[in-house]
């Protein structure tokens, strides 16, 4: 399922270098080095605290870094998230941003991509068009938040917990269009996700975060063949109460 895309290869879109990142003075994660080029999945893992979100809202410009830098289309990152975005970042978080009273097809128009492709990602959603979002389910709410990202043709999609709450039949659906994007359009996306396994299906490489830091980063193939020493030593929940499928942040 997951593509070949190589950093070494497609050009740079989004990197952290020697990053470190937090609120306030206090880093959550320190000298990360991270890179997401263009056609390709980027799997972000970790257990709760590892630093996921806080490296998500860093790359978007939500966040200042404490150190290192963000740089974004091959210079440092300067400007605010809604600069980056006009630019070609989108970012989905794991909140899903619909706009509850209004209908299916208005929040769709609401984006920056054409309504009619984004119906086309998740045909699912047609019969719904013309329900209030808040009707929706939680799956199909998430459709629609990840549609209408996608529709636009980022550069770059920052994903934030797409399956969240969600049946893994869905998050299956979710994830697929994510890679349908990638190999269509050449999207580069970085993926945090809670469901480790599945992520890895889709991913081209994938980097590991424990306590702020990255401890593992390889490609996503090389790292399904280490899958359950990957569980055992970095994604057990830090209460001590392992599992399985990593937990979110």
């Amino acid at each position: 399922m997951s593509g070949t895309a190589t950093s070494g290869v497609l050009p740079s879109l989004l990197e952290a270098v020697d990053l470190s990142a937090g609120y306030g003075s206090l880093p959550a994660v320190r000298n990360l080095d991270l890179t997401i080029s263009e056609g390709e999945i980027v799997a972000l893992l970790g257990a709760n605290g590892a630093g996921k979100t806080t490296t998500i809202l860093t790359l978007c410009g939500e966040l200042v870094p404490l150190g290192g830098e963000v740089r974004w289309l091959g210079k440092p990152a300067k400007a605010s998230l809604c600069r980056r975005a006009r630019e070609g970042l989108s970012l989905v978080t794991e909140e899903k941003s619909v706009f509850m009273g209004l209908t299916a097809a208005q929040n769709l128009r609401l984006g920056r991509g054409d309504p009619v492709v984004a119906a086309q990602l998740f045909p699912e959603l047609t019969p719904h068009l013309n329900r209030k979002a808040g009707r929706l389910s939680g799956g199909q709410q998430q459709m629609l938040t990840l549609a209408r990202a996608l529709a636009g043709r980022p550069r770059v999609l920052l994903a934030d917990e797409l399956s969240l709450g969600l049946a893994p039949i869905l998050v299956h659906r979710l994830l697929a269009a994510v890679r349908k994007a990638v190999d269509e359009q050449g999207t580069g996306v970085l993926l945090v996700e809670q469901h480790v396994r599945e992520a890895l299906k889709w991913a081209d490489r994938v980097y590991v975060l424990q306590h702020g830091v990255c401890v593992f980063e390889d490609t996503a193939a090389s790292a399904r063949l280490r899958i359950d020493e990957i569980e055992r030593s970095y994604l057990a929940d830090p209460t001590g109460v392992p599992d399985s499928i990593g937990v979110q942040e």
